[in-house]
């Protein structure tokens, strides 16, 4: 007997594969690096978001190491049961200071905590604007609101700026990338607070590719603009400069406390393993002290864009790890990279729909744990691409 629901789906799949849209797993068996075991090969790696080399630093597994036999391994209830641990409130209280916000709330990923920010502050009354180039998370959270939602082209703050002065919805709020996560350039963040005061608004700042990266002392893309507001809630995620997992948000203690209260992604979920937390506190120490790494790190990023420069690729305008080279066809994206992997190095290729149409690129991404002698290797791979 067919299974017609499972026919579709069979063919989807095909259909999928032959617009070269079919997604596959890599797996990787060994820590994360500049240099990966990857499907049994060892490769140079320029896709992961460990942008300060911190998912195997020895301080942060010293400290899991030294708060296992204390905290265990899993948190055992959700936050509002027994699994709130003293080392996740620590974190909450040391990350608020880091960032010089008045308070914070720990969530097991960025997803979650983007859908608990939105769905918590607008619901049907509601209007929610977003950048057309946001995350993914962004969007699904404004939907799951049920508050109107309107989109505006890639940094056109003009048409933004039209969207919330017809609006008479009851709250308003503006969702952004921080750093685009596909494009690696950076929002213009006075100017949407600016709007946000003018028109009333709550301004939800994710900064998922800009904390420890930007900002003095890797403190993110508000201290990079040097910008403060009762109005801004801030998202940062933990398991890209970070090097561990999960996600944090910082507001005023109101807002923190009414997500306390109404963040269903929060509340209806096991915490986090707390001895993430006891990582995630011995990775504030070395964020905060890592200029080094964030200066190598600019360094990386010129290096790279000079040469893909000389090459004649076609690049973003982007001063972050984030380096996208486009171009275009589906296609040829997978042969340029699948090129490069014969050359030992691992570059992802990004196509649609994480991605407009037309539009596929190389994904090329920088860690402070590469030298500049892997990124020579990556600019030669890529002349004989």
């Amino acid at each position: 007997m067919t299974f017609a629901a499972l026919s579709e789906i069979r063919s989807g799949l095909t259909a999928l594969s032959a617009q070269g849209l079919l997604r596959q797993r890599r797996m990787l068996q060994s820590a994360q690096g500049a240099r990966v075991q990857v499907d049994g090969r060892e490769l140079l790696s320029f896709c992961s978001n460990d942008y300060l080399g911190l998912a195997n630093h020895p301080a942060l597994a010293a400290a899991v190491a030294l708060a296992l036999p204390e905290m265990g391994v899993g948190a055992g209830a959700s936050h509002l049961i027994t699994g709130h641990h003293a080392a996740h409130h620590e974190f909450e209280s040391q990350f608020a200071g880091f960032i010089g916000l008045p308070d914070a709330l720990l969530f097991s990923t960025g997803y979650m905590a983007n859908i608990a920010v939105v769905t918590a502050l607008v619901g049907r009354e509601g209007e929610v604007f977003g950048d057309k180039l946001n995350h993914a998370s962004l969007n699904d959270a404004a939907l799951l609101s049920r508050a109107k939602f309107s989109r505006y082209a890639h940094n056109d703050l003009a048409a933004l700026a039209r969207l919330m002065a017809a609006s008479t919805a009851r709250s308003k709020l503006v969702l952004v990338d921080a750093v685009f996560s596909m494009d690696g350039d950076v929002a213009d963040l006075p100017a949407l607070l600016a709007l946000c005061e003018a028109h009333d608004a709550w301004l939800l700042v994710d900064d998922a590719h800009g904390f420890g990266v930007l900002g003095a002392g890797g403190r993110g893309s508000l201290a990079h603009f040097g910008l403060q507001s009762p109005r801004i809630i801030y998202m940062a995620t933990l398991g890209k400069a970070a090097g561990v997992a999960g996600a944090v948000v910082a507001a005023e203690k109101d807002v923190i406390s009414w997500l306390l209260q109404k963040a269903r992604t929060y509340i209806y979920t096991t915490a986090t393993p707390p001895l993430l937390s006891a990582a995630l506190l011995a990775s504030l120490q070395v964020i905060a002290g890592a200029d080094d790494r964030r200066s190598h790190l600019r360094e990386l990023v010129m290096q790279l864009r000079d040469g893909l420069q000389a090459q004649g690729w076609e690049l973003l305008d982007s001063a972050t790890p984030i380096q996208p080279v486009i171009i275009g066809s589906n296609a040829a994206t997978l042969a340029i990279s699948s090129a490069l992997l014969e050359q030992g190095i691992l570059v992802p290729a990004i196509r649609p729909p994480t991605v407009p149409v037309n539009s596929a690129r190389l994904r090329i991404t920088l860690s402070a744990a590469h030298s500049a002698a892997d990124v020579a290797l990556l600019l030669n791979a890529m002349g004989n691409a």
